[in-house]
């Protein structure tokens, strides 16, 4: 609560509890004296029981004088009841709202339940205590008798709201799940809860649809409750033939895995056979997502990277035996073709202007084509390489860390190359490459060009420029100093070094 409501309603019940307490002082203060005066100028006496008693004989004062004065009596005991219970009501509703107010969390709900549970039973025996100083002579054991059939009616009338009561008052007490949790029924009904209360839960399915159950209803169910700040875990399915080896396709998967957004950083995933099926290895992919409520979107995404890493390692998934899959052997690509798309594609690159036509077809020979997803790391800064990749469709962003963030410095597409200080001088990478969309490119390695250094030893010339030029954009601050040290000694002696050339 607020400091300054706090204080407002500190003032209101300071000055509502004065002025009824005020009344009432003075209602006792002056009331001897009033009644006093009024019955002796009718000669009418009070009894012990406070009952107004009108003399005998000739003085008897007339019936509609002894009627009134019963009903001022009367009239005083109400009203000195009506204050003493509005004073009850104001402390307890005071002091209950100051309690609650101390309370965060989770524990707000079972406070306000509790709070008004209590101020229930204070109410009912505080009006018996006044009741029975005002009317010491009415008996209270038939009203007492009369109110537990009442109670008894009551209660069969609305027992499913007292059970919703309780077994609320019970769920906030153990607080099994929170607001924000992620629920699943053993029905498969499941999704965020969205709020708590004495008679019931709110749940968001995933269907963004609103789903009431009673707390009677609930407590009878088994839930599987995935906390919000807690780092809970999935699995996803595949299966693979089993010609592919399953050390190569766990190395594979948890790479992609670890790259797909909402998984979390903390713990590596685990990839693990999860049985030698009829037609295949069926394995699963565990991993704990920073977000449970887009586990849906994230296990989607995984299988995605999967399919791309599957399609790029050449590892074939398996097929079921309950149906017959006859395929079409695809028609491998023609090398001629091959080579000669790749040569031209290599031949736009201003990096291998130098090479002759053989020099081209030979090192378009020695390369291969990669396929990566979008927002796929195709190389990562600090990572060791020894090849270089030209983009041959799509796009990719190239990224340096600045200040706690990934910090884009150039956008490269179609016909450009990145990766090329990695294979000529074997150094670590210098920049993060990330696939902004679906792109294909093309991998040099170092084993593809070291023969062509070696028919051709001037080459290394050639391309050190270019490689200088493009070191002062890749290269952060933090590795300015490192850079300049090489520079130094010399990025041609690098290369010279790196090929074991003297």
């Amino acid at each position: 609560m607020p400091a300054s409501d706090f204080r407002k309603k500190a003032a209101f019940f300071v000055m509502f509890t004065g002025i009824v307490i005020l009344i009432l002082l003075l209602m006792w203060a002056a009331e001897d004296q009033i009644f006093a005066y009024f019955f002796s100028q009718f000669g009418i006496s009070m009894s012990p029981e406070g009952i107004p008693l009108a003399p005998t004989g000739d003085h008897r004062p007339g019936k509609m004088i002894e009627i009134s004065a019963s009903l001022a009596v009367q009239f005083l005991r109400f009203v000195k009841i009506l204050l003493w219970m509005a004073l009850v009501i104001s402390v307890v509703r005071f002091v209950g709202n100051m309690i609650v107010s101390t309370i965060r969390g989770s524990q707000s709900e079972v406070s306000s339940l509790v709070k008004t549970v209590l101020s229930v039973i204070i109410y009912i025996v505080s009006f018996f205590i006044i009741f029975q100083s005002q009317y010491p002579d009415v008996p209270l054991a038939p009203l007492f008798t009369g109110s537990t059939i009442l109670g008894i009616v009551v209660g069969l009338a609305v027992q499913d709201t007292l059970g919703n009561l309780f077994a609320g008052i019970a769920l906030q007490a153990d607080q099994p799940f929170q607001v924000g949790d992620v629920v699943t029924m053993m029905n498969q009904q499941g999704g965020v809860v969205e709020s708590v209360s004495w008679r019931g839960i709110k749940i968001r399915t995933f269907q963004n649809k609103l789903l009431v159950m009673s707390n009677t209803v609930l407590g009878k169910e088994m839930i599987e409750v995935a906390p919000r700040d807690n780092l809970n875990a999935r699995l996803v399915f595949f299966s693979t033939l089993y010609t592919n080896s399953p050390a190569k396709t766990i190395q594979a998967v948890r790479e992609a895995v670890r790259q797909v957004e909402n998984v979390s950083q903390k713990i590596r995933p685990v990839v693990r056979i999860k049985n030698l099926g009829d037609n295949g290895i069926d394995w699963e992919v565990k991993y704990w997502a920073v977000d449970y409520t887009k586990h849906h979107d994230t296990d989607a995404l995984v299988r995605n990277r999967i399919w791309y890493v599957f399609n790029r390692e050449k590892v074939e998934f398996a097929y079921p035996t309950r149906t017959v899959h006859i395929a079409e052997k695809r028609e491998e690509t023609n090398l001629v073709e091959y080579v000669n798309t790749v040569s031209e594609k290599l031949q736009q690159v201003p990096l291998f202007l130098p090479l002759g036509e053989s020099e081209l077809e030979r090192l378009a020979k020695a390369s291969s084509t990669r396929v990566y997803a979008h927002g796929e790391e195709i190389v990562r800064r600090g990572q060791e390489g020894n090849s270089m990749f030209v983009i041959v469709r799509g796009a990719v962003k190239v990224q340096i860390p600045e200040n706690d963030y990934q910090k884009t410095i150039n956008e490269l597409r179609a016909n450009d190359f990145f990766g090329e200080m990695s294979l000529l001088t074997g150094q670590p990478r210098t920049a993060t490459v990330v696939a902004d969309e679906e792109t294909e490119v093309i991998q040099i390695k170092k084993s593809a060009i070291r023969p062509l250094f070696e028919a051709n030893p001037d080459l290394m010339k050639s391309m050190r420029d270019i490689i200088e030029e493009r070191r002062a954009v890749l290269v952060s601050k933090d590795d300015q100093e490192e850079a300049l040290q090489e520079r130094e000694a010399g990025v041609l002696t690098s290369i010279r070094k790196f090929f074991g050339f003297r």
